[in-house]
């Protein structure tokens, strides 16, 4: 099935509370389907989501679960990428390792990670490090929220929707979010709508246009997991020593 024959998500009469969540600079946005009506905001810390602990599912495009030490990356990670291959397989980041993620600038965290992996740690991945320790310390206090609450890729949720067909272009370009749109469109009329509000309601400067369409992608992606069922990678989750599920989820049409 192409993309220009995607059929709409069905809901088989059902209701359902599903939500996406993105970070972004003014905290995180989130967006979903709460009992057939879209709705979504921007809020500072994941705790002020105040249908967090009610929804069926939660899809957040955030590392959750954390290896502590070893050459080897998160098996989720590998696996996505190759799925995705190339040029998406780029948007899928090495998290730090747990020790790191308790440094206090740049320079330490880049020293705790090399001297427990061997490779140093990423500008773009150490400047989302303070959510990345939000959520786990989120998901530490409120052990309930672990079964609803779980990881997501927005481009491996778009290859799934897509019907395995990864996005041509960069999510940042015009072509790229004119892509992703018609995709979002085809499924789900009704969340353009939200879109557009989104991104007329925030500041651009606290709220880029594509974590509004990353957090439609994986809510869009978490109704249909509820109605039809989910894949994830790995298939059997691996766990960190937390206790932390480390795996992805994404629906295939």
């Amino acid at each position: 099935m192409t993309a220009d024959q995607m059929l709409p998500i069905a809901d088989h009469g059902r209701p359902r509370a599903c939500i996406g969540i993105d970070g972004c600079r003014s905290g995180w946005v989130w967006c979903g389907l709460l009992y057939g009506s879209w709705q979504g905001g921007v809020v500072e810390q994941l705790q002020q989501i105040q249908c967090l602990e009610q929804v069926d599912l939660a899809l957040i495009d955030m590392p959750i679960g954390l290896l502590q030490r070893g050459a080897d990356e998160r098996r989720c990670d590998h696996e996505a990428r190759a799925l995705l291959g190339r040029p998406r397989a780029s948007s899928v980041f090495r998290p730090p390792c747990r020790p790191a993620l308790e440094a206090s600038d740049y320079a330490q965290a880049c020293a705790l990670n090399r001297a427990h992996t061997g490779v140093a740690l990423s500008k773009q991945t150490w400047n989302i490090a303070p959510k990345i320790r939000e959520l786990d310390q989120l998901l530490a206090a409120k052990q309930p929220l672990r079964s609803r609450l779980l990881e997501a890729h927005p481009e491996l949720c778009l290859w799934g929707l897509a019907g395995s067909r990864p996005m041509r272009y960069n999510k940042r370009t015009m072509r790229g979010r004119q892509e992703r749109l018609a995709l979002l469109r085809r499924l789900d009329p009704n969340s353009i709508e939200l879109i557009d509000i989104l991104a007329c309601s925030y500041p651009r400067r606290g709220l880029a246009f594509d974590d509004i369409i990353d957090a439609t992608v994986l809510a869009l992606t978490a109704a249909a997991a509820v109605c039809d069922g989910a894949r994830r990678l790995p298939q059997r989750a691996e766990l960190d020593e937390t206790g932390l599920p480390m795996q992805l989820l994404f629906v295939q049409r």
